[in-house]
């Protein structure tokens, strides 16, 4: 190949069509690309032009070999405008700066010393569902959110979230928002007098409180600063010399890492106990090797190792529902993406919801198997045909937490409960920022004998 090859892709009059998949079905829009036109796809939609990889070559070359050309594209670019420069939209040196201060509060020995916290909170989870056995349906989406902003609070900003109940629902009004200025290109303005865009006008004035409220109270405290991230923050924005600067990167930061540290792991357990609901065998191993290991004790960290079925389940749950069901780039330079060439400006995508399921590297790719995951069964996979918490520089800096969050609760609630879908509803796959369950999960939760 030369460097003037182009990738297939589907015909410029077909954009109208596109534009309404983007909007309506992207992951049917990820599904069709990849199916129809094969590992490099060119879909040219009005002002844009895409570039959608899904071979783990090419992802690994995006995302990790050649990163330093690739700065974070459509959706993300936009979604700035919702989220500010937190580290998920921040680039360059400030994201630099951003994910050096925040990286010692996910060093492995701190998170090992988070395992009780995390812990006790989905020992309450269990409490709470355990005390609406028999008594109809729960969310179980809202449940696992409240548990995770939980552990959140806990384990990175030494806080209790608990006094802020509205909090997830704001959460959800900047996620559409942001959603909204991928779709639209960030064409509408801001001040346009949308539903949408007033709802998320007062959720980020509500976050603004909470972040305001956090880190009064922490102040009010005294004594020397923490290892918490709240506590990281606040010494580091008292440094600006612009105290609205300061303001603003407190919370550009926060709002991102209370989003990002959250939402993810809530999608991901829905996930998971929706898929063992429709693999009562599955799940019946898993409560087995959860009474084996646990007996009735709370988990602590060197359990991670022992749970390993319950691990094996949950990166199954990801490799089908990835909680970040796309990543994006934009190209700063030309370059060559397997012999393809990619000009200087384009929008790059590299989508794990469709890579996880290519059947070069998946056999039977819609099938739940957790035996996929068993460590002592060499795969043969590439290293990148599985990317849940991305790849390369931008690997997710809370997976190591967000794993062991998974896990835990997961072992917690199958050792004592099931979790049953209500008949005739189906969970419908919502890619937002993370990929979550549409309208939430309903199920019927029972005692185990």
């Amino acid at each position: 190949m030369t460097m003037t090859t182009v990738p297939p892709g589907p015909p410029r009059r077909a954009a109208p069509g596109l534009f309404v998949k983007l909007a309506t079905d992207r992951l049917a829009l990820m599904n069709a690309a990849a199916s129809q036109y094969g590992d490099a796809v060119k879909i040219s939609m009005g002002p844009k032009t895409l570039y959608f990889f899904n071979h783990p070559d090419y992802a690994k070359h995006v995302l990790a070999d050649n990163s330093a050309n690739y700065h974070k594209g459509i959706g993300l670019v936009q979604a700035k405008r919702a989220l500010g420069d937190g580290l998920l939209t921040s680039e360059g040196e400030l994201w630099k700066k951003q994910r050096k201060m925040i990286q010692p509060a996910f060093q492995a020995k701190r998170i090992a010393a988070q395992a009780g916290a995390v812990a006790e909170e989905a020992a309450g989870l269990v409490a709470r569902l355990r005390s609406r056995a028999g008594q109809g349906p729960v969310d179980v989406t809202e449940e696992f959110t409240g548990l995770t902003l939980g552990v959140l609070g806990r384990t990175l900003l030494d806080a209790d979230l608990g006094a802020f109940s509205g909090v997830g629902h704001a959460f959800e009004a900047v996620q559409d928002q942001a959603m909204f200025e991928m779709v639209s290109l960030g064409a509408v303005p801001r001040w346009v007098p949308l539903p949408k865009q007033r709802r998320f006008r007062k959720a980020r004035r509500e976050l603004q409180q909470v972040v305001d409220r956090l880190v009064a109270e922490r102040k009010a405290e005294g004594g020397e600063p923490g290892d918490d991230v709240l506590s990281k923050l606040i010494v580091s924005t008292a440094e600006e010399a612009d105290p609205r600067v300061g303001r603003q990167r407190m919370r550009d930061e926060l709002i991102t890492l209370l989003l990002a540290g959250h939402e993810t792991t809530a999608s991901t357990l829905s996930w998971t106990f929706h898929l063992l609901d429709r693999n009562p065998e599955v799940a019946e191993r898993l409560h087995a090797e959860a009474v084996s290991v646990l007996g009735d004790r709370l988990p602590v960290y060197d359990d991670l190792h022992r749970l390993r079925y319950t691990s094996m389940v949950v990166e199954e749950a990801m490799r089908l529902y990835p909680p970040v069901w796309i990543l994006t780039r934009q190209a700063l330079a030309d370059d060559q993406v397997g012999g393809y060439h990619v000009p200087a400006g384009s929008d790059v995508l590299v989508c794990p919801y469709t890579l996880h399921r290519h059947p070069d590297f998946w056999e039977d790719p819609e099938r739940f198997d957790p035996e996929r995951f068993d460590p002592e069964a060499p795969s043969g996979r590439p290293r990148y045909a599985y990317i849940p918490f991305g790849a390369g520089p931008r690997f997710c800096v809370g997976n190591n937490l967000g794993m062991m969050e998974a896990a835990f609760v997961t072992a917690m609630v199958a050792r004592e409960l099931r979790l049953t879908r209500l008949p005739g509803h189906e969970a419908v796959p919502e890619p937002m920022l993370s990929l979550r369950v549409k309208g939430g999960l309903p199920m019927t939760v029972s005692v185990r004998d």
